[in-house]
């Protein structure tokens, strides 16, 4: 098993924190834009996912 108990981790410092964040936030509404475009080109009718 493992041998290192949690505190032995290094800490994140509030800013690396902040970045991973933000750059998690950025990617999931550029994901959502791009489904929300997808969705408003596709022809009417079934929007369901099988």
């Amino acid at each position: 098993m493992n041998s290192r108990s949690p505190k032995d981790r290094t800490r994140e410092t509030p800013n690396d924190r902040e970045a991973r964040l933000k750059a998690a936030l950025k990617a999931n509404l550029a994901r959502r834009k791009a489904q929300a475009r997808a969705r408003a080109k596709k022809p009417d009718g079934d929007d369901r996912q099988n």
